[in-house]
């Protein structure tokens, strides 16, 4: 099992607008073809204006299979013309638990 963490940090003042267009346009696909969100978290320590989502895999092969799907996808493809100029930045890990990880997914 492989966890993905990825963080993104909005442009100051578009958080709110992001939020609306993710949740209506592009959190139905990635669930579809995602599969299992672990969480969907906002900063307020720290960096500020950050998301973090992350993504539960069953292994890179999984990982690499699903996101081919969404990309493939053309309502997808329209959500990232939408979503262009929201980003600073953009950080993508992929992450395996320890052995003594609570999380059993």
């Amino acid at each position: 099992m492989i966890f993905e963490q990825r963080t993104y940090t909005i442009t100051h003042g578009r958080m709110e607008d992001y939020l609306e267009r993710y949740e209506r346009d592009a959190l139905p696909l990635q669930r579809k073809y995602l599969g299992r969100l672990l969480g969907f978290f906002l900063s307020e320590i720290g960096p500020l204006n950050q998301v973090v989502h992350i993504w539960v895999y069953d292994s890179f092969s999984d990982r690499e299979q699903r996101r081919l799907a969404l990309e493939a996808d053309q309502a997808w493809q329209a959500f990232k013309v939408s979503n262009r100029g929201t980003f600073v930045a953009q950080e993508v890990k992929i992450l395996t638990p320890a052995s003594f990880c609570p999380i059993h997914i």
